[in-house]
C-alpha cells in the first residue's frame, strides 16, 4: 500500500510539473494586458455651446474651475477690454490648462483666431454644398431658412446675431461678406444670389456704436453709488448682473464709483447699455455717514461696513461668506472661527457690535429641509444619516443617539436646532 501511495504522489508531482511548464511556455509570447482606465465624460456630456463673454462667476465654476481660477479668468477678460475675441486669446489665460481647454474647445462660440474665418466648429459647412433655390434677401431669412440652406444651428445663431449687431439688416454684400461665419468659399457661392447693394452706403453708421437703442425703460437721474440691487434691476439688468455691479462697486472700488469711467469698466454693462444710461448718471460727491457699530447687528453688517471698521477685503469677504452659509451667526465665537481673518481686529469688532439671532433659520432634525441639511456647514456631513434615521424614527432624541457625534460637533449643531 505504501508503494501505491508513492506511485500516486510521484504521478501528481509529474502532472503538476508538466502543467506549470506548459503554462509558462504558452504565456511567453503574450504581451501583458494593459491597464484599462475609464475616463469620466460626465462633464462633457453636460456641456452645451457657450459664449465665454456672457459667463458669470457661478457659470465658470459650473464648468469645473475653482473660485480662484474663475477670478483669474474674469480679471484676464477685463484686462483684454472686457471681451474675448477668439479661442486663441482665451487659451492664453494661464488659469485654463491645455487639457481643460481641449475639453471645452468644441463648445466655445468664438472664432479660432481673432478676425479670422478659420474656426473649425463654425466652418464645417465649407465641406458641404449649400442649397440655394434662387435669388434671396438675407434680411428676410429666418433661422429655419438658414438651416434649410445647409448651415448648422450654431452658425445660424451667429449669422442672426451679426445681423442684429448691424441694426437688423446686412446693409450690403460687402457687410454680409464680413460675417466671420461666411467663409470666402461660401460667400463666392452665395454672392450672385444676394439681393443686396454691392457697396455699403457712405452714411452708414455702425449700429453697435451709434444707433439709438429703443427701450421701454423710463430713465431718471440716478447716482450709481446710491443704487442697490433692486435699483439696478429697474434699469433693465438681471438679478445676477445687478449683484455683479454692486459687488464690483463695493469690493473692487471700495464702495463707490469715482467717475463714469469706473462704471463703464464693469464688464456686465455693455457699451450700448452704458451709452443709453450715460445722460442720466449723476455722481454726487457727499461724505459717507460713519457707521455706529454699537448699534449695527453682526448678522446684518455689510461688506462695506466691515471695510470701514478696518478689516481688509479678505477678512470681510470671509465673514460675509461664512455667515451666508450658516444662515446667520448664533454666537460671536463663530465669527472668530472664520478662516482668513485678522483675529485681533475681529475680537474688537465682536466686543463693540451686538448680535441679533432672531432671524436665523432653525429647525428640528425631523423637520429640517434636505437642502438645508446638505448645505449647512455644521450638518452636511451628517445629513444623509439624519434623513435616513428620521424615516423610521421621527424623534429628535432618538436621532441624536443614533448619530453618535463627538460632543463638540453636536454642540455646534444644536445652535441651529429648535
Amino acid at each position: 500500500m505504501r508503494k501505491n501511495y508513492y506511485r500516486k504522489l510521484a504521478f501528481m508531482v509529474t502532472l503538476l510539473t508538466i502543467l506549470f511548464a506548459y503554462q509558462k511556455y504558452t504565456s511567453r509570447g503574450k504581451a501583458p494586458f494593459p491597464d484599462v482606465k475609464f475616463i469620466s465624460d460626465s462633464m462633457s456630456s453636460n456641456l452645451s455651446d457657450f459664449d465665454p463673454n456672457t459667463l458669470d462667476k457661478e457659470q465658470w465654476q459650473k464648468l469645473g474651475f475653482s473660485e480662484k481660477q474663475t477670478a483669474t479668468i474674469l480679471k484676464y477678460k477685463d484686462i483684454l477690454g472686457g471681451k474675448f475675441t477668439s479661442k486663441e486669446q482665451l487659451k492664453k489665460c494661464y488659469a485654463i490648462s491645455e487639457k481643460k481647454f481641449s475639453e471645452l474647445e468644441s463648445f466655445i462660440l468664438l472664432p479660432e483666431m481673432a478676425g479670422g474665418n478659420t474656426s473649425k466648429d463654425f466652418n464645417k459647412i465649407d465641406k458641404k454644398e449649400l442649397t440655394v433655390g434662387g435669388k434671396f434677401n438675407p434680411d428676410q431669412f429666418s433661422a429655419n431658412d438658414w438651416l434649410k440652406m445647409g448651415f448648422s444651428e450654431r452658425q445660424t445663431e451667429a449669422i442672426l446675431k451679426y445681423k442684429n449687431y448691424l441694426g437688423g439688416s446686412f446693409i450690403s454684400k460687402e457687410k454680409f461678406k464680413e460675417c466671420f461665419i461666411i467663409s470666402p468659399e461660401n460667400y463666392s457661392r452665395l454672392q450672385s444670389y444676394l439681393l443686396l447693394p454691392e457697396k455699403t452706403p457712405e452714411n452708414f453708421k455702425n449700429f453697435a456704436k451709434n444707433k439709438t437703442i429703443k427701450t421701454q425703460i423710463q430713465y431718471h437721474t440716478f447716482d450709481p453709488n446710491q443704487m442697490d440691487i433692486e435699483g439696478w434691476k429697474t434699469l433693465g439688468f438681471s438679478e445676477k448682473q445687478s449683484t455683479t455691479i454692486v459687488n464690483y462697486r463695493d469690493r473692487n472700488l471700495r464702495g463707490s464709483f469715482k467717475s463714469t469711467e469706473d462704471l463703464q469698466k464693469c464688464f456686465v454693462i455693455s457699451p450700448e447699455k452704458f451709452q443709453e444710461m450715460k445722460p442720466y448718471i449723476s455722481l454726487q460727491e457727499k461724505q459717507q455717514e460713519k457707521t455706529d457699530f454699537s448699534k449695527t447687528d453682526l448678522n446684518l453688517i455689510t461688506f462695506r461696513q466691515l471695510i470701514e471698521f478696518g478689516l481688509d477685503e479678505k477678512s470681510a469677504g470671509s465673514i460675509i461668506g461664512f455667515r451666508k452659509k450658516l444662515g446667520g451667526f448664533m454666537n460671536k465665537q463663530q465669527i472668530l472661527s472664520t478662516y482668513n481673518i485678522d483675529q485681533d481686529l475681529v475680537q474688537k469688532l465682536i466686543t463693540t457690535t451686538p448680535l441679533n439671532t432672531s432671524g436665523v433659520p432653525r429647525y428640528s432634525l425631523v423637520e429640517a429641509p434636505e437642502d438645508w441639511l446638505k448645505n449647512h456647514p455644521y450638518f452636511k456631513y451628517s445629513a444623509d444619516k439624519i434623513i435616513f434615521y428620521r424615516i423610521s424614527n421621527p424623534d429628535d432624541k432618538k436621532i441624536w443617539k443614533f448619530l453618535k457625534l463627538k460632543p463638540e460637533y453636536e454642540e455646534r449643531m444644536r445652535l441651529y436646532v429648535k
